[in-house]
């Protein structure tokens, strides 16, 4: 396993709690896998611990402020940022994740990790009360929601004397997790992913829209996955049940079917590999009214025109060697229909799902698809969107390499 890891440029920040005496054996551990750690402490870690524990363990110096003066001039918190393949700050006190929350950069820990667009985790570490308040609980789901990994804490004695939740989790677990986050394959570093996802909306009037029932947590799977791989992720999102845009990943908002094309066209000359997983409308309205169309006693015939097919004209806007991966969904036929798409609108790959099937649904976490490409039908089981999300980007990755 030290193989794996040699070589892997660890940032650890140190906040001041009780458990930062733990996180010694963190960076002990992580030096003897081959790991270089480098380390810095808050003011307030520094009452609990001395920097010169973490140097002696880390063969690093320590930095415990922004402005440290140096012969050679360097903006640390940047150069460290743009160093590092993980940061992990263990322990994390409540006061500093609500920082981290709101994007404030108040000393060199802080600065630095909202300068930083590497992985990160965050390991909590508070007493009880302070950690299930609900201002420490909503700053939690901030940053999980961002991308950062969240540790779950420990239950046992605090050291204020109190039984419950808080603790620091045992070094072996946070170490999995560390080790875990630090094996994702960077396979796609250096390729520029075009991820579009969630529904369009064809308006009728100002009030009423036609659209369909896509929650778009496919398509940020996927979009999340690929930044996770190292890919610079563009990501033309249509309306989503209120997801949040993966960390690290550029994010465009499009309304209609032809809101959608003209983003996606926009950007599609940079392309290396393109996902339209969103759901996008079929039809629009002949004619939208520029007022609220009012119910009278008499039916309303609403006539409808075919909306651009986004996957269809993409071909000819992009390069000659970029891999064109679409979504079908359908309620019966679907190899059948599936297949023919795939030969229709000149796509590499086709991921078709049944929403017929259970769990494969609208607005769930799970979903269970068929891979479809020219020589090949690929059945997924049924499994969670992130993890399917990494299962088709393998395959993509199969096709594009030949």
């Amino acid at each position: 396993m030290s193989n794996l890891f040699a070589g892997k440029k660890v940032l650890m920040g140190v906040s001041g709690g009780i458990a930062a005496f733990k996180a010694v054996s963190v960076a002990s551990e992580l030096v003897k896998k081959g790991c270089i750690v480098k380390t810095i402490m808050t003011r307030n870690a520094e009452e609990f611990i001395r920097p010169l524990t973490f140097e002696t363990m880390t063969n690093n110096v320590c930095l415990t402020s922004t402005f440290e003066r140096k012969e050679q001039f360097d903006v640390k918190h940047v150069s460290l940022a743009q160093w590092a393949d993980l940061f992990v700050v263990v322990p994390a006190t409540a006061n500093v994740i609500a920082k981290i929350a709101h994007g404030l950069a108040d000393d060199m820990l802080t600065s630095t990790f909202l300068a930083c667009m590497c992985k990160k985790i965050v390991v909590p570490s508070m007493n009880t009360g302070m950690l299930e308040n609900v201002a420490t609980q909503s700053n939690i789901k901030t940053i999980e929601s961002r991308g950062i990994r969240v540790v779950e804490p420990a239950e046992g004695r605090l050291a204020c004397g109190d039984i419950g939740r808080g603790r620091l989790p045992d070094a072996d677990n946070i170490l999995q997790c560390i080790y875990e986050t630090l094996s994702v394959n960077m396979d796609l570093k250096g390729k520029n992913v075009l991820v579009t996802a969630g529904a369009t909306e064809e308006y009728i009037d100002p009030i009423r829209f036609l659209t369909n029932r896509s929650s778009g947590k496919m398509g940020y799977a996927i979009a999340k996955v690929a930044a996770d791989r190292g890919a610079k992720v563009t990501l033309v999102s249509g309306r989503t049940s209120n997801l949040a845009v993966p960390s690290n990943v550029k994010v465009l908002f499009a309304g209609s079917a032809c809101d959608m094309q003209k983003a996606v066209l926009n950007v599609a000359k940079d392309q290396d590999i393109c996902i339209l997983a969103a759901a996008v409308a079929d039809y629009a309205p002949k004619a939208k009214s520029n007022h609220k169309i009012k119910k009278t006693s008499s039916n309303m015939v609403l006539e409808l025109t075919r909306t651009p097919d986004i996957l269809e004209s993409l071909r000819e806007h992009v390069k000659e060697d970029t891999f064109l991966c679409g979504f079908s969904m359908e309620t019966q036929n679907l190899l059948e229909n599936s297949k023919k798409k795939l030969i229709s609108k000149n796509a590499d790959m086709i991921v078709a799902n049944n929403i017929n099937d259970s769990g494969a649904g609208f607005d769930v976490n799970t979903n269970k698809v068929s891979i479809i490409t020219c020589d090949s039908v690929l059945d997924i089981p049924l499994m969670t969107k992130e993890k399917l999300a990494g299962v088709i980007l393998d395959n993509i990755l199969k096709k594009f390499k030949n």
